[in-house]
Parts: structure tokens; C-alpha cells; sequence
């Protein structure tokens, strides 16, 4: 028999293009997810905010897998810090066109799906897995601003939940700290897409240490930026050694430069302009043999919940230096898939950056270890097994409980 598994991914088109706008690892995710649990036997139905005239309601990716789009009374593009007061709207059109009873588990994607999940589980009961994808908590302690209805929805959710699947320690214990008695947890990490997994060999000689994300100060552009400039002040031999960089939209890179318009950016790279390139957006195969290349990959965020590139990076047998915040203290092994350094301190990653340029030996170690421990432990195949046992685990507890109800 073919199992059912509803997805909510509010603002989260698992279809729609990687790098537009709201684009980005949660809609990777709930694909790869979605697409991983169908070879296993699974049907999923995604359901999603209705954001563009240019996508039909229903829309089918794989052969048993559909995402459904509900407007919510906004057939148009809507900010997910919007989104709130189209819930109750959402959860309504959802209602008439679903029968959440065909289901055999909700699985809610973001504090805003797992509001709408919490309606479900009180109304049919249908047992219910929530993934966070980002805490209100983990924002608050990395930037200082505090979303208060986000703070009291979430502890709701992860207190009336049937499991809660975090990806990492890191965020377990977080949980931990935030509510005294939180629904039961399992650690379950991303996965790595196969592009990031092919071996391939390294086409190029010329040394470089490779960055990938949004250019914003939240994900360390900055202190990568001013650790570069210390690494090649302190270590003038280093002449040919670059920095290339991939993220930020086509109309913020000069495609004829491979410089920043950014004036701030501008600022940042003042006197080794020649030394670093801005490639703009690149896709997944690109990446991978951006990472594959690379002396190592840097991630320098401020926080970080799971850490994606780090795991991609790792797969394709790049070490990582990484800062030693959230989710990559544990993506990221420490001597021995890659090193860890302080957030915002570009003094100690320029050392770690020098450490492993200075030393080919151990950073092939740190690559060959990388790929190993990243193409077992960030596999989908595998991933999907053990999220289909934690499925058969919270179905049947829930109807035990309304058979003794």
C-alpha cells in the first residue's frame, strides 16, 4: 500500500527556480525530501502559498509527487514576513480542497506551516512531525532582534508537536533551552544533492579558497574579506593565491570586472581587487566544481542553523573552515574534516586559512576525510529511511493513543 504524506511549506516552492526570491534551502529540502521518499513508496502532496499567475494550481514533480498552491486570498508574491495573516485563510482553502485523513502523517516545514499543522492535529488528529529550518530563538541570540509572536508560536509548536526533527545537536540543545518540556526530538541532517557527490578531479593549479552564500555581514563576508587582506599582507610568497566568490544577484556583480557594485564591497577589497573575483550566482553543478577546486571552502557566518554550503562543500571533498557557531560545530568536524575558528575574528581565520595553505598534506587529508564522512552522513537515500521509520513510529503512537481514547 502507498503510503500519503502531506507537506506544508508555506513560502516554500519546493519548484520554484533555486535563487529567486524566498528560493533557497527550504524549498531544496522539501524537494529532495519529497523526491527521496517517493523511491520508497511514498506519495507526497506539498502545499504551498500560490505566489505567481505564471504557476498552475497543481503542479507535478517526479511521478508521485505534486505540489498544490492555495492563494490564500493574495494570488500574488508575498513576503514571508507577511504570511502570518494569511494563515487563517490558507488553513481554510486547504480544508475544502483536502481530506487530511488520507494522510498518514503532516509534516510542517517553518514556524508559520507548523501554525497551520497545529489546526490539523487538533481537528483530525492526524499525527503530526514539524522541522524548524530556522528558530525565532537562534535569530535572537545571533542578531539581537526579537520576534515575539514568532517566539510564543514556535514554543507552541515544538511543545504540542508529535516529533520535532531537528538536523543538528546544536539545535536540540538550543530547544532545550528555550522550552523546559519540548515534544520529542530526532536528529535527522540535510541531505546533499548527487551533483555535490561525483568524483571529480581537480582541473586547476592555481591555488584559491572558495566562498558561496548571500554577500550580506550576517554571513561573514566582511571578516572573509579582511582575513584575506591579512593573509596576503603576511604571507606576500602567497602571490598567486585568490579568493572567488559565489552569491549575490546578477544586477550586484559587473559582469565585466567580476567586481561588486556594492560601494561598501568596493571599500572591502580596496588594494587586492585583482586578488579576489565575484562570480554572481552560480548553479549546483557550478558550485561543485567551485568547491572540488578549492584549497578549502570558507564559512564565516555569524550563526548558522544547519550549515548547507559546509556539507556541499564537504561532499565535494573540500575541507571547510568554518566559524564555530550553531549547526557547523557539528557539520563541520574539527580537525578532521575541516578546522574551526571565532565568528567574527578574521585574525584567526586568515591563520587557519594560511595553516592550510601552508600544508597540502593535511589539507588532503581534511578533503579525503570530508567527502567520506559528508556523502554517508548527508545522503538522501539514507535520510529518507530514517525519516520513514520515525513516520511509522509517530503513526502508530497516534493511533494507539485514540484507540485507548
Amino acid at each position: 500500500m502507498i503510503r500519503k504524506v502531506l507537506f506544508i511549506s508555506d513560502h516554500g516552492d519546493p519548484l520554484a527556480p533555486l535563487g529567486s526570491e524566498q528560493a533557497g534551502g527550504q524549498n531544496n529540502y522539501v524537494r529532495q525530501l519529497a523526491l527521496a521518499l517517493e523511491k520508497e513508496g511514498y506519495a507526497v502532496d506539498v502545499a504551498t502559498h500560490w505566489n505567481s499567475m505564471d504557476t498552475p494550481e497543481i503542479e507535478y514533480f517526479g511521478t508521485s509527487c505534486r505540489v498544490i498552491r492555495f492563494a490564500a486570498g493574495k494570488h500574488k508574491f508575498v513576503p514571508k514576513n507577511e504570511m502570518y495573516r494569511l494563515i487563517p485563510e490558507f488553513f481554510d482553502e486547504m480544508s475544502k480542497v483536502l481530506n487530511f485523513n488520507n494522510y498518514d502523517v503532516v509534516h510542517t516545514h517553518y514556524w508559520l506551516s507548523g501554525l497551520i499543522g497545529s489546526f490539523i492535529k487538533q481537528k483530525w488528529n492526524v499525527p503530526w512531525v514539524h522541522t524548524n529550518h530556522s528558530l525565532g530563538i537562534a535569530k535572537k541570540k545571533a542578531t539581537g532582534n526579537s520576534e515575539a509572536l514568532r517566539l510564543l508560536t514556535e514554543k507552541m509548536i515544538l511543545t504540542s508537536a508529535d516529533l520535532v526533527v531537528v538536523t543538528t545537536q546544536s539545535e536540540r540543545q538550543l530547544i532545550r533551552e528555550f522550552i523546559t518540556n519540548p515534544a520529542p526530538m530526532k536528529i535527522i541532517p540535510i541531505g546533499v544533492d548527487d551533483a555535490f557527490q561525483s568524483n571529480r578531479p581537480k582541473t586547476t593549479t592555481s591555488p584559491y579558497f572558495a566562498f558561496a552564500g548571500r554577500l550580506q555581514t550576517s554571513k561573514g563576508i566582511y571578516t572573509l574579506l579582511k582575513a584575506f587582506d591579512l593573509l596576503i599582507r603576511d604571507n606576500p610568497e602567497m602571490g598567486h593565491t585568490k579568493l572567488i566568490i559565489a552569491g549575490g544577484s546578477d544586477s550586484c556583480i559587473s559582469s565585466k570586472n567580476h567586481l561588486p557594485k556594492s560601494r561598501k564591497l568596493r571599500a572591502a577589497i580596496e588594494g587586492f581587487e585583482h586578488r579576489v573575483k565575484f562570480l554572481g550566482p552560480q548553479n549546483q553543478r557550478q558550485l561543485a566544481q567551485l568547491f572540488t577546486n578549492s584549497v578549502a571552502t570558507i564559512v564565516p557566518s555569524h550563526y548558522e542553523s544547519f550549515g548547507m554550503v559546509a556539507a556541499e562543500a564537504q561532499a565535494c571533498g573540500s575541507p571547510v573552515i568554518a566559524s564555530s557557531v550553531g549547526g557547523l560545530q557539528d557539520i563541520v568536524k574539527d580537525g578532521m574534516t575541516g578546522l574551526h575558528v571565532k565568528h567574527k575574528n578574521p585574525r584567526q581565520l586568515a591563520q587557519a586559512m594560511s595553516t592550510l595553505l601552508n600544508n597540502p598534506h593535511l589539507t588532503k587529508k581534511l578533503g579525503r576525510k570530508a567527502a567520506s564522512y559528508a556523502r554517508q552522513e548527508f545522503n538522501w537515500s539514507v535520510l529518507a529511511h530514517k525519516m520513514i521509520e520515525l513516520y511509522k513510529g509517530v503513526s502508530n503512537e497516534t493511533k494507539i493513543l485514540s484507540t485507548s481514547d
